[in-house]
């Protein structure tokens, strides 16, 4: 199923989405029209509830789609269009305004609704000076501005005779019907699609998810809509379907992009109930971070079970076996939208990959504030993002992340080398966030046969890996120092994690000869007997010829053992642990 496809089933699942011919728009404020003509009041329309007042959304006839020409809209537009006058400099406002004139002067001619009577008045005499005068204030310039008859309930465009107008046919008998590759029914075709708003990062006015606004996008001498043919009402019903799921805050949008991406996710059901079921599981699952402890937990044992095989049905009643879920990610790319990804699937099938995603993440013990299911935007931020930033998470892997973790795919391996590349830079690894992903690319290329060797979830003392013993000696030959001299300036973790995890054998050498000073003010002192006993140990499993040069994954496993290592040491202790790690945070800053 495609995704225009998916959009126009869930048009016909939806109770409170906009007839064709009408749209969802942003006013601020409405004029009040006596049966003259005359502007007798105004009407703020905006929520004033807040500290700053805020547009309001209100049904009005459709916005026309506007480029670069002067496009009208019928019965309200912004105040550039409806009064000729705006809040700073506009070469075009007098020609906006004419247009704005014109269109209304022919489309309402021969109406005799007082209230369309009315508006034509009000445009006959209108001229751009009056707005100086009363009722017309400031706040209205550049607002979208709607009208009402004086003494009316209901807006002009909301009279029956205007609703009438709306949604009369449109007179145009040249339109040759074509089949709609949506409906496969043959159908006069849409030439431009409709315009989708509230993906972040677009723009304000809106983008398309299909046009064909140059000559390079089109094939075999066709224009615009004609090279993809899809039906109006086709077009209407995606484009409504997709704005709906967009609306900030819904229940079908996760509320923070993932990169560049904003991502919604829509359930096709049997029923309504069962659809806002399997949503409102997938949408705690992926971008949960829930803070309620009970919730977390019941989440963590779902995805548990799921990963045991269990169906999502068993664990949630309300949600039916075999519900077909989709899950979109769009990107702002101009006036239009790139489609970051597109996954299609039963809503088991995103839960097992779900619960592997978070099985692939599991670290012992777990990483600070790890909570139920960390967020793919949460796991970004806290291990590759500079200064631990969202405007910082590079949008195209964070893209590449989020198909990984919905298709169960192998997981990029520019993620592996940004985590590394963060914990040179002198990210703390003690965190457990940077290792838990790097834990997952590890095991999940294992899982899929791209690497030999399994990395272990908690500290494996007979691991055979070289590189994970490395990283383990070199966690036990820090502790030596911080035993031997206390707080120092810099420890050999500042100097030398990034050199030792990348080029073992040009600096182990070193610190295993000035290891020998540290244990020998430990034996003066009586203390450091285990850490002796650690060292023999691990050198035990490593042979003399220490490897030249790690690859990339390899590093990776160093940084496992050296956190598994230096985790065992307050293994039972967590109070200790976070006072040790609270004192070196100290140290460093």
């Amino acid at each position: 199923m495609t995704i225009l496809q998916a959009l126009d089933r869930y048009y016909h699942r939806l109770d409170d989405v906009v007839a064709p011919g009408w749209s969802r728009e942003k006013f601020g404020w409405c004029i009040i029209l006596d049966r003259q003509g005359e502007p007798v009041l105004d009407q703020d329309l905006r929520d004033l509830s807040g500290k700053n007042p805020k547009p309001k959304l209100y049904v009005v006839p459709a916005a026309v789609k506007r480029t670069v020409g002067v496009a009208p809209n019928f019965l309200w537009d912004k105040s550039a269009y409806v009064l000729g006058r705006t809040a700073g400099e506009n070469k075009r406002t007098a020609q906006e305004h004419a247009a704005f004139v014109a269109f209304h002067m022919a489309r309402l001619r021969g109406q005799n609704d007082e209230g369309l009577v009315a508006l034509r008045l009000f445009l006959e005499k209108w001229t751009p000076a009056r707005f100086d005068a009363a009722p017309f204030r400031p706040e209205m310039l550049d607002a979208n501005i709607m009208f009402r008859l004086e003494g009316d309930t209901v807006y002009l465009h909301e009279r029956p005779a205007a609703r009438a107008l709306v949604e009369a046919k449109p007179e145009d008998g040249k339109k040759e019907n074509v089949f709609c590759l949506i409906t496969g029914e043959p159908s006069a075709i849409a030439r431009l699609h409709p315009t989708i708003k509230g993906v972040e990062g677009a723009q304000t006015a809106g983008a398309a998810l299909v046009s064909f606004n140059l000559d390079a996008f089109a094939s075999l001498g066709k224009e615009q809509g004609e090279n993809a043919p899809t039906s109006e009402m086709a077009a209407f019903r995606y484009g409504a379907a997709l704005n709906h799921l967009l609306t900030r805050d819904g229940p079908n949008r996760i509320r923070r992009p993932i990169g560049d991406a904003t991502v919604v996710f829509w359930a096709d059901a049997g029923n309504a109930k069962a659809a806002a079921a399997a949503d409102g599981w997938f949408g705690a699952a992926l971008a949960g971070d829930i803070t309620d402890a009970d919730e977390a937990r019941k989440l963590r044992e779902e995805l548990e079970k799921v990963a045991k095989g269990r169906p999502l049905a068993e664990l949630r009643p309300g949600i039916e076996d075999g519900t077909r879920f989709h899950v979109l990610g769009l990107s702002p790319n101009a006036a239009r939208l790139s489609v970051r990804f597109w996954l299609s699937d039963d809503l088991d099938a995103f839960a097992r990959r779900l619960a592997a995603h978070h099985s692939d993440l599991k670290l012992e013990p777990a990483p600070e504030g790890w909570g139920a299911a960390p967020s793919v935007n949460r796991l970004l931020v806290r291990s590759i993002a500079l200064q631990g930033e969202f405007k910082n998470i590079p949008p195209l892997l964070a893209g590449e992340v989020m198909r990984a973790v919905l298709s169960g795919g192998r997981y990029p391996q520019s993620l592996l080398a940004a985590t590394i590349i963060r914990l040179r830079a002198g990210d703390d690894p003690l965190s457990g966030w940077h290792v838990a992903v790097i834990r997952a690319v590890l095991t999940r290329d294992h899982r899929l046969r791209f690497q030999k060797e399994d990395v272990p979830v908690s500290l494996a003392r007979e691991e055979p890996n070289k590189a994970y013993q490395l990283g383990r000696l070199f966690a036990v030959l820090e502790a030596a120092q911080r035993m031997a001299l206390g707080k120092t300036n810099t420890t050999i973790r500042d100097r030398y994690f990034g050199a030792a995890s990348a080029t073992p054998a040009g600096v182990f050498p070193l610190l295993l000869r000035g290891v020998q000073n540290h244990l020998g003010k430990l034996r003066k002192d009586g203390k450091g007997g285990w850490i002796e006993r650690e060292i023999e140990e691990i050198l035990d499993k490593l042979s003399l010829d220490l490897p030249r040069a790690l690859p990339l994954a390899e590093q990776g496993r160093f940084a496992v053992g050296y956190y598994h290592q230096r985790k065992e040491r307050f293994k039972g202790r967590p109070e200790e642990a976070a006072s040790s790690e609270a004192a070196e945070k100290g140290d460093d800053e």
